[in-house]
């Protein structure tokens, strides 16, 4: 049931991120996902690490860092369009989950 659980959580992820929710709602959270499939925050949460050995939130925000990877735009452009309001938010979750910044990131990259 987990497995269909996490199944149901990316694709409302991936949604998320392909429609304009992002502009209009910022940032995606946990409640938002959880009131997409009917459970408490909490218990979401719960079921979403015992499945991954991740956070929901920690697995929104490798989302997060995954999504503009090998693109051609500035870093607050980037920022701005996952839905930060500030771009030095974005640097540090990027930095914190990847290791580097991501003008690091694209200078290994080119």
């Amino acid at each position: 049931m987990n497995s269909d659980l996490l199944s149901k959580f990316e694709f409302h992820l991936n949604s998320y991120f392909n429609s304009e929710k992002l502009q209009e709602l910022g940032l995606p959270v946990v409640s938002y996902f959880s009131d997409q499939l009917n459970l408490s925050s909490n218990y979401f949460s719960d079921l979403i690490k015992k499945e991954t050995s991740s956070s929901a939130n920690e697995h929104i925000q490798l989302k997060l860092i995954k999504k503009p990877k090998g693109s051609n735009n500035t870093v607050s452009e980037i920022a701005y369009e996952l839905g930060f309001e500030h771009p030095p938010y974005f640097t540090r979750l990027f930095k914190k989950r990847t290791g580097v910044t991501p003008i690091e990131f694209c200078q290994s990259v080119n």
